[in-house]
């Protein structure tokens, strides 16, 4: 048998991430997919001085767009891009897309991509959309009347929270900080404060998730510009280089139900990239469909030891003024999910921060940021996860 040793993977030099866009969310919309992409593209050209033929690579991510995928989108907005993607991938397609799109400007396939995601929520969108999330899941899951995935989750965070020590008081030390970093954020649909005691005394969904553990169903869109760094800078566009990034699917297949991520196989690879001691970043963004995947991704990711989750999320503020800045615009738990820009909405944040455009709290002297993205889940487990870590240019 022939051995075979992963090559090291090459950096991100060269590229740089610009012009944040969020099209600001609304709990339901009759509009289109369509729609949504399209006016954050008009975002993008807006906030950036291009015209759109000018961009010459197109990344869309979105669960509601079909029939269409994205090389319908070029007829239908007048592009003629020579670099296609189409990641539909959830709550990994920001990091996705980003990694993606940076490899094809840096082998010269496009010099400026769009990376693009949106979704649109009618009133029956969400049910339609887990009716037909996954063979597997309605193999597995649906003949025994589970339909979504709050019972799913309710066994990871059962447990997690038995594996760990954690409580529901800890998972709710994280919501309520991105609730108050979410009261400074004007895209939030979430705006009323939200404390401690309101988040435990909340109703059961599926024990022991509870009402503010679940993220809100929206409609919004979210996107970013990839190109080659000599453009941001002939355009005097504030940017952000990628300093390393890591994607992994399907790891630890052997548990018998999610308990750890992707993270921890290549994590020694993202920081040494990046020349970044070990969780040295000045905030960080995780995919959070629940508080107990926060608390998962946060140790996962080497922002403390194996083991000592339950001590940092008691030791820590986690508001965009405080320790551990986490989820500053406050996450989709605040903001709301609106289907793949949710996976979008993190990585959207972490440029506006290193960029010193933070449209609600700015982290002070945020010089590099760690976004993770985690998503697609099946009956038991989340399939992709992934990270990316950002410098200030």
């Amino acid at each position: 048998m022939v051995a075979i040793h992963s090559a090291k993977r090459l950096g991100y030099e060269g590229v740089a991430v610009t012009a944040p866009v969020t099209v600001p969310y609304r709990r339901f919309s009759i509009n289109s997919a369509h729609w949504w992409i399209g006016r954050a593209l008009r975002g993008l050209v807006a906030a950036s001085g291009l015209r759109p033929a000018d961009i010459d690579g197109l990344s869309v991510s979105s669960f509601t767009l079909a029939p269409d995928t994205t090389i319908g989108l070029t007829q239908h907005y007048g592009l003629s891009p020579r670099w296609l993607d189409h990641i539909p991938m959830g709550g990994a397609s920001g990091v996705m897309a980003l990694r993606k799109a940076a490899r094809a400007v840096q082998a010269g396939d496009c010099d400026i991509a769009a990376c693009v995601a949106g979704d649109t929520n009618h009133v029956d969108s969400f049910r339609r959309t887990l009716s037909t999330f996954s063979r597997f899941a309605q193999d597995a899951v649906y003949p025994y009347g589970s339909g979504g995935p709050n019972a799913n989750f309710a066994l990871i965070m059962s447990n997690y929270l038995r594996k760990t020590g954690a409580t529901r008081e800890d998972t709710a030390k994280l919501a309520v900080a991105q609730r108050e970093n979410a009261m400074r954020f004007p895209h939030a649909l979430m705006k009323k404060p939200l404390t401690a005691e309101a988040y435990l005394e909340a109703r059961a969904i599926a024990d022991p998730i509870h009402l503010f553990d679940c993220v809100m169903p929206c409609a919004g869109a979210e996107a970013f510009l990839v190109l080659r760094e000599d453009i941001a800078r002939d355009l005097k566009l504030p940017f952000v280089r990628v300093l390393g990034s890591i994607e992994r699917h399907n790891a630890f297949a052997d548990d018998a139900i999610q308990e750890r991520g992707g993270w921890e196989r290549d994590l020694d690879e993202l920081y040494g990239m990046a020349g970044v001691k070990r969780g040295a970043v000045d905030f960080i963004q995780t995919y959070d469909d629940y508080p107990v995947i926060s608390m998962m991704q946060l140790e996962e990711l080497g922002l403390c030891e194996n083991g000592g989750i339950v001590e940092f999320v008691r030791g820590n503020t986690f508001t965009t003024d405080g320790t551990c800045p986490h989820n500053t615009s406050g996450g989709q738990l605040s903001v709301g999910q609106a289907g793949c820009a949710g996976g979008y909405l993190g990585l959207v944040e972490a440029i506006r921060q290193l960029t010193g455009q933070a449209l609600g709290g700015q982290v002070k002297d945020a010089r590099t940021g760690l976004v993770s993205g985690f998503g697609m889940i099946t009956y038991d487990r989340g399939l992709a996860s992934c990270a990316a870590l950002l410098g200030k240019a």
